[in-house]
C-alpha cells in the first residue's frame, strides 16, 4: 500500500478511532480492505480495526473543548479513573504543574504520550508529567489506555496509559478565542489559538500558536478558606503574628536555650506581645485578653494563576510512493506563581527554629532594643515583604522526526518507521520573601548610630560594612526598605529534564489463520534520560528561613527491543464470530539496576454480533526515578526510638535473641547502649540502590451493541492491580525497624553505627517496600437516539467503582476512607447529554464524586470545636473540659455532584459561537478538617458559578 494522504482516507480512519465508544467500544462496521491500517493507543500494530482486548476511552477535540477548560490537565482530571493529582489549586505545595494518576496509584504510574511517544517528565526529577507543558491548541483527542502496559510502552505504565494526540493534516485555518470568570468576578481565564495548514498529494504542513492566561482566585475570597480551619475563627491561626510574639532571657543566652529561663519586661513569667502605639513598658503577655492568632489564610492564593504561550508545527512529505519523512515541534511556556502568607521569623527559642536559626537573637546592645537584655523567642510574621511568591518560568520543547513507509512481501504487506524523539524541560524559579539567616545574624546583631546619623551594624570599632539594622521589635511597618534589602533574598534555582529516544518499528502480517492474518510488531528503542535541580546557593548551605535543600542531579540510559503478536484464531463460526489472541513482551535493560522482563496476554471473543468479551492479563513495571536514586542529602534531625537503646523509648530489654542479634552484629554492645539523645541526625535523600516496582493487572469485560437498539452500546470491566516493591519513603524510625525487627536487608544497608553502637549516620530515603492492591469496575453507557423533530439527542454515562484498595497487605480497605491528599472515593462519575438542531446545540454534564470519611482531628484539645465532626465522640479533656473530641471520633466528607451547561450557535459566515456555566448550582466543596489548607481537598472545584464564552471562527 502506498504513504500517498488521501483527505478521505484521513477522515475515514479518524472516524473509525472517534467512533469507538467512551470504553473502546465501536459500533459494528465493516471495513473494506481499502482502508489503510492505523495505530489504536495500546498496541503497536496496525489494524483496520480498532476493538481490541483493553478498555479504551476517547474524548474527542469537540469533548474537550465542551468542557468549557483552558487546561488539557483540567480535562484529564475530570476523568473518573482519576485519582488525586497535582493541579493549579494547590498553592502551598503546588509548583503550577497539573498531572494524571490513574487508579488513585500515583502521578509516575501513569505514562502520558504525546501522538503515541513518551513526553519528557516534569522537573520535579520524580517521574511524573506536567500536562500543563502540552499545548492546549494543538490537542485533536486524548484516548486513555484503562490497562497495564508496559510491554507495550515501557516504564511507568502501570495503572495506564494517557495519549494525547495532535492535530494533523489541517488544511485551511481556524481561530478561536475564550474567556471566563467566576460570578464572584474573580478568577479570570482567557485562552486564544490560531491554526494554519495546508495539504497536498504529496506534502502537508501545520503551523499553529496559543495563549493561555488563568487568573488567581485569593483564599480570603471564599467562605470555606478565609480562615485557618473553616467554622473555627482564627482558633487555629499561627503564633507567628505581624506584631510579633517575644521573650527576654534573663540570664545567657545559648543556642535554643536561656541560662535562667524566659521573662517579659515587667518580670511576670511568659511572653510578651505587642500591641501598636504602646511603649516598652506598657507591653502585654502574649495572648493576654486578646487573641493575638494571626489569620494568615486570607493572604494566600486558592487558586493560582499561570500564563502559557505555545507553538506547535507539523510536516510530512512523501520522499516516495512507499517512504514519507515526518515531522512534529512543539514548544510551550509556563510561567506560574504560588502565593503563601508572609514569612514567619522564627529565631533562639522561637517553636520550630531551624539549627542555624536557633543560634540567632537580638541583641541588648541592638539600637531596636529598649529593653537593655537579650531577646531570645522571636516570633514575627514579616508582612512588609507582601508574602511568599514562588514564581516558575518554565520552557518545554518537544521533537519527534522520523521516516516511515510500507512494502509488500511474498504478499503480505509490511509498515516501518526509524527516528529520533527529543524533549527539555528548563526551568527557572525565583523566590521573593525569604530571608538570609546569615544577614539576619548581623542585623539583629550589636548596631549604633554613627556621626553621619546613619544605622551602622557592629560596633564603633568593628563596623559591618553594608549591613542594615533590623527593627523587630515595632510592631507592623518597622521593617523598612532599606532592612528587607539587606535582610531578605531573591531565590534563584534552576531545573532541567532532558529525554532522547532512538526508535525503530516494524509491524506486518506473517500466515493465515482461520480467523485472519497473524499480524506481529517488533521494535528496538534506546532512550537516555537526565535531570539536575541546583538550588540557590543559600537554600543548598541551609542559610535560609525557608526550607533548605541540595543539589540533586543524575541520568539513566537503557535498551529496549519488544515483540507484539496479535493471532486471529476463528471467525464466523457458531459462538465465535470473533477470537483473537494477543500476546506481547518487552525486554529492557537499564545501566542502574539492571534487566527486567514484563509480558502480556489478551483476548477478545465475540460468540455473537451484539457481545464482545475482552480480557488481559499484564506484567509491568516502574523504573526509579531521578529523584528517588539521586536526590540531594539535607540533614535532619527527627526525634527517634533506637531499638537497640534502652533509653529514650529504646526497647532493647523487649527483643527476642534473633533481634538483639542483628544489633550485635552492628556493632551494639551486649546489653544495649545509651541513646543519649531523642534526637538522632538523619540525612534525607536519594537511594541509588533502588530496583524497579512490579506490578500485576487484570482486566476482564464485556462490551453489548445490540443490534435492535441502534447507537446504543454498554461496557463493564473488571480491573484489578498489584504492585510489589514499590518504592516509598520511610521515616527513619521505620528503617530502623525494620531492620531490627523485621531484618530487613535493604533497611539495614541505609545507615551505620559508631564504634559505641550510636547511629553514626541513617539515610532516610526511599524503599523498594510498599505493596498495594487495587480493584474496582468501570461502567460505560452511550446513546445515540434515532433522530426525531425536535432535534438530535445523545447520552454518555461514564463511572468508575472502587472495590478495594489495600496498602501493605494489612487487610484495611481504604475505599471511602479520606487521608491528606489521598482521596479514595467509592465511585466517580459523569454523565454527558447533547442536543443538537440545526445550528444549535446544547450539553448538560455533571460530574459526581461519592462520599468519603476522614479521622476527626481535634481528639487533641479543646478548642470547643468537636461538634464540627459529623459523628464526633465527646467526652472530658484533661483539664476538665467536656466538649473534647475522643479517639474514634469521624467527620462525613459528603458527595459532591457539579452541574456544568453549554448552548452554542453555529453563525453562517462558518462561525461557532459558545455560552457555558460551569458549576451551574455554586456548589461548595465539601468540608475536610484533616486536608492541608482551605478544608477543602484541591480534588475538588472552588464554589462560584464560572461562566464562559467560546468563539470559533474557519476560514
Amino acid at each position: 500500500m502506498k504513504c500517498k494522504t488521501s483527505k478521505l482516507r484521513d477522515a475515514i480512519s479518524l472516524a473509525l478511532v472517534v467512533s469507538a465508544s467512551t470504553t473502546g467500544a465501536a459500533f459494528a462496521q465493516e471495513a473494506t480492505t481499502t482502508l489503510d491500517k492505523v495505530e489504536v493507543t495500546g498496541s503497536r500494530i496496525k489494524r483496520t480495526d480498532v476493538e481490541t482486548s483493553q478498555p479504551v476511552f476517547s474524548l474527542t477535540r469537540e469533548d474537550i473543548q465542551a468542557q468549557g477548560l483552558t487546561s488539557i490537565g483540567d480535562v484529564i482530571q475530570n476523568l473518573t479513573s482519576n485519582g488525586t493529582a497535582l493541579n493549579t489549586t494547590y498553592n502551598n505545595g503546588g509548583n503550577g504543574e497539573t498531572r494524571v494518576s490513574l487508579r488513585n496509584l500515583g502521578s509516575n504510574r501513569t505514562l502520558v504520550l504525546v501522538n503515541g511517544r513518551r513526553w519528557v517528565a516534569g522537573t520535579g526529577l520524580g517521574g511524573a508529567t506536567d500536562l500543563n507543558t502540552i499545548p492546549t491548541a494543538a490537542v485533536e483527542r486524548i484516548e486513555v489506555l484503562k490497562d497495564g502496559a508496559s510491554a507495550i510502552y515501557g516504564s511507568d505504565a502501570i495503572a495506564g496509559v494517557v495519549n494525547v494526540i495532535l492535530r494533523t493534516d489541517f488544511d485551511g485555518a481556524e481561530a478561536n478565542a475564550y474567556y471566563g470568570q467566576f460570578s464572584q468576578g474573580d478568577g479570570a481565564k482567557e485562552s486564544y489559538d490560531i491554526t494554519i495548514g495546508s495539504s497536498g498529494e504529496r506534502f502537508s504542513a501545520m503551523f499553529g500558536a496559543g495563549y493561555v492566561k488563568e487568573s488567581p482566585v485569593m483564599a480570603g475570597d471564599r467562605e470555606i478558606s478565609a480562615v485557618p480551619v473553616f467554622g473555627t475563627g482564627v482558633a487555629f491561626g499561627s503564633s507567628t503574628s505581624p506584631n510579633g510574639r517575644f521573650a527576654l532571657c534573663s540570664g545567657t543566652f545559648s543556642p535554643g536555650t536561656c541560662s535562667v529561663g524566659e521573662t517579659r519586661p515587667n518580670g511576670t513569667a511568659g511572653q510578651f506581645g505587642y500591641d501598636e502605639g504602646q511603649t516598652p513598658a506598657q507591653w502585654r503577655p502574649w495572648g493576654a485578653g486578646v487573641n493575638d492568632l494571626y489569620n494568615f489564610a486570607p493572604d494566600n492564593y486558592l487558586v493560582t494563576p499561570q500564563e502559557r504561550k505555545s507553538i506547535f508545527g507539523q510536516a510530512s512529505f512523501d520522499i516516495t510512493d512507499n517512504v514519507r519523512f515526518t515531522a512534529t515541534s512543539t514548544y510551550n511556556n509556563r510561567r506560574s506563581e504560588q502565593l503563601l502568607a508572609a514569612m514567619p521569623i522564627v529565631l533562639g527559642t522561637g517553636p520550630g527554629a531551624g539549627v542555624q536559626a536557633r543560634t540567632i537573637s537580638i541583641s541588648p546592645n541592638s539600637i531596636y532594643n529598649p529593653f537593655g537584655q537579650t531577646v531570645s523567642r522571636i516570633q514575627r510574621r514579616a508582612v512588609e515583604t507582601g508574602g511568599r511568591s514562588f514564581n516558575q518560568n518554565v520552557d518545554t520543547f518537544g521533537f519527534v522526526g522520523a521516516l516511515e513507509g510500507n512494502f509488500e512481501f511474498a504478499d503480505r504487506y509490511f509498515s516501518w518507521d526509524v527516528g529520533y524523539s527529543y524533549g527539555r524541560n528548563d526551568q527557572n524559579d525565583t523566590t521573593n520573601g525569604l530571608f538570609n539567616i546569615l544577614a539576619l545574624r548581623n542585623a539583629l546583631g550589636p548596631s549604633f548610630i554613627d556621626g553621619a546619623g546613619v544605622a551602622r551594624c557592629g560596633t564603633t570599632g568593628s563596623v559591618i560594612e553594608g549591613c542594615v539594622p533590623l527593627n523587630l521589635l515595632g510592631g507592623v511597618g518597622s521593617m523598612t526598605p532599606e532592612m528587607l534589602a539587606y535582610s531578605t533574598f531573591v531565590a534563584h534555582d534552576e531545573y532541567q529534564y532532558t529525554m532522547k529516544q532512538w526508535f525503530a518499528n516494524l509491524s506486518g502480517e506473517i500466515v493465515e489463520l482461520p480467523g485472519g492474518m497473524l499480524a506481529f510488531a517488533a521494535g528496538l528503542e534506546h532512550r537516555s534520560e537526565s535531570g539536575y535541580d541546583s538550588p540557590d546557593a543559600l537554600i543548598n548551605s541551609g542559610n535560609t528561613t525557608g526550607n533548605a535543600r541540595t543539589a540533586t542531579a543524575g541520568s539513566y540510559k537503557l535498551d529496549e527491543a519488544y515483540l507484539e503478536l496479535s493471532a486471529p484464531l476463528l471467525r464466523d463460526v457458531f459462538l465465535a464470530r470473533e477470537l483473537e489472541l494477543s500476546l506481547a513482551t518487552r525486554y529492557s535493560d537499564y545501566d542502574t539496576f539492571g534487566d527486567t522482563l514484563n509480558s502480556k496476554f489478551g483476548f477478545k471473543w465475540k460468540p455473537i454480533e451484539d457481545l464482545l468479551v475482552r480480557g488481559s492479563w499484564a506484567e509491568g513495571f516502574r523504573a526509579p526515578s531521578i529523584a528517588e536514586l539521586y536526590s540531594g542529602v539535607a540533614d535532619s534531625f527527627a526525634s527517634i526510638a533506637d531499638p537497640c537503646s534502652t533509653t529514650f523509648g529504646g526497647t532493647y530489654g523487649s527483643l527476642n535473641a534473633d533481634q538483639r542479634a542483628r544489633c550485635h552484629a552492628q556493632g551494639v554492645p551486649v546489653g544495649g547502649y545509651d541513646q543519649g539523645n531523642s534526637q538522632i541526625r538523619i540525612s534525607v535523600g536519594g537511594n541509588p540502590n533502588l530496583l524497579p516496582e512490579t506490578s500485576t493487572s487484570k482486566t476482564l469485560g464485556l462490551v453489548w451493541s445490540p443490534s435492535f437498539i441502534s447507537g446504543f452500546d454498554v461496557s463493564l470491566d473488571w480491573w484489578n492491580i498489584t504492585i510489589e516493591n514499590g518504592i516509598i519513603t520511610r521515616s527513619g524510625q521505620f528503617i530502623l525497624d525494620s531492620c531490627i525487627e523485621d531484618g530487613n536487608p535493604l533497611a539495614c544497608s541505609l545507615y551505620t553505627r559508631s564504634a559505641t553502637g550510636a547511629i553514626d549516620n541513617l539515610l532516610s530515603s526511599g524503599l523498594n517496600s510498599a505493596e498495594i492492591d487495587a480493584e474496582g469496575y468501570d461502567l460505560t453507557l452511550n446513546y445515540r437516539l434515532p433522530d426525531t423533530r425536535f432535534g438530535s439527542f445523545s447520552f454518555s454515562w461514564d463511572n468508575t467503582y472502587y472495590a478495594s484498595y489495600e496498602e501493605d497487605r494489612n487487610g484495611d480497605n481504604l475505599v471511602g476512607e479520606y487521608f491528606d491528599g489521598s482521596n479514595n472515593w467509592r465511585i466517580r462519575s459523569n454523565l454527558l447529554a447533547r442536543w443538537e438542531m440545526g445550528d444549535w446545540g446544547a450539553t448538560y454534564a455533571a460530574r459526581f464524586y461519592s462520599r468519603q470519611e476522614e479521622t476527626c482531628p481535634f481528639y487533641y484539645n479543646d478548642y470547643g470545636f468537636g461538634s464540627l465532626c459529623s459523628d464526633a465522640i465527646l467526652g472530658p479533656g484533661e483539664d476538665g473540659g467536656v466538649d473534647v473530641v475522643q479517639e474514634g471520633s469521624l467527620n462525613k466528607i459528603g458527595a459532591a455532584t457539579y452541574h456544568d451547561m453549554s448552548v452554542y450557535w453555529k453563525a453562517p459566515w462558518n462561525a461557532k459561537i459558545t455560552l457555558g456555566v460551569n458549576n451551574v448550582f455554586d456548589k461548595t466543596p465539601p468540608t475536610s478538617y484533616v486536608t492541608f489548607a482551605n478544608t477543602f481537598d484541591p480534588s475538588y472545584d472552588i464554589n462560584g458559578r464560572f461562566i464562559y464564552m467560546q468563539y470559533n471562527q474557519k476560514f
